[in-house]
């Protein structure tokens, strides 16, 4: 026995009354998914290094595309870009991760460039920490540094404390943050006496910028990721980043020319 056939004509007004918000509300979940790929596309979602956190806000309006920043060490960052993390942009502190995912074909030919140098500062919540030195004093029972493993800041830092002859002393007070960020965040938050960490967070807290010919400099480079949604705006992005005005602002918050 076959069953009957229905018609939209073979309904009465009032199922009809049903059927037609339920057509209507079916185009129009099909148009908010239309639209809400398309504005996943347009969307410029940038893995940056954790120093460049101050920076969002004032890089973000220069973008011709909508911004979303995932900000962590570089190491981690270049994992997740491995793993296939859908990044449009990578942004790291190091130099040396970028050219790796380079030459294993994770970013777009010809798209790496150098943008900026870091430096390192020192800073205490109490303003009391001036130099390094001060570091050993018996009441700084805590000093945060970027882990070493993944943060190329925590490198410099360490490198630092190398070259003043405090690694071996100190190291028994050193609490290993996973990036620029939370390090400054132990020390802001009463965690830790003590932080060397970016100087992009520490510029206008009144800390101590120290010496970069203490450590190897910090070389920071970018790259569009291969296979990205909007490959047009992280090149876009890129240029404006080396350009004179992008510069300019790298510059005001304490990053030095590429070099």
């Amino acid at each position: 026995m076959s069953l009957p056939s229905y018609s939209y004509s073979n309904l009465s007004a009032f199922q009809a009354s049903f059927v037609s918000p339920l057509l209507r509300l079916i185009v129009l979940c099909k148009f908010s998914v239309i639209l809400s790929s398309s504005i996943a596309a347009q969307t410029l979602t940038i893995a940056a290094a954790a120093d460049l956190t101050p920076l969002e806000s004032a890089l973000s309006a220069h973008s011709k595309a909508p911004v979303t920043w995932s900000f962590g060490s570089s190491g981690l960052l270049a994992r997740q870009i491995r793993s296939g993390a859908p990044f449009d942009l990578y942004l790291s502190a190091n130099e040396d991760f970028v050219q790796q995912l380079a030459k294993d074909g994770l970013l777009v030919p010809g798209s790496v460039r150098s943008y900026a140098t870091g430096r390192i500062g020192l800073w205490s919540p109490t303003g009391a920490i001036k130099t390094l030195k001060d570091l050993t004093r018996p009441e700084v029972r805590h000093i945060a540094l970027p882990n070493p493993q993944h943060a190329p800041y925590g490198v410099a830092a360490r490198a630092i404390l190398q070259k003043a002859g405090l690694w071996e002393v100190l190291q028994p007070k050193i609490v290993l943050a996973e990036n620029v960020r939370q390090a400054y965040e132990f020390a802001h938050t009463g965690n830790a006496d003590a932080v060397l960490t970016s100087w992009t967070l520490l510029q206008n807290q009144g800390g101590t910028l120290l010496p970069e010919k203490d450590h190897a400099p910090i070389r920071q480079s970018g790259g569009v990721v291969r296979g990205c949604r909007n490959e047009k705006a992280a090149r876009a992005f890129l240029d404006f980043l080396t350009s004179p005005a992008g510069q300019q602002i790298l510059a005001k918050f304490g990053l030095s020319p590429a070099r």
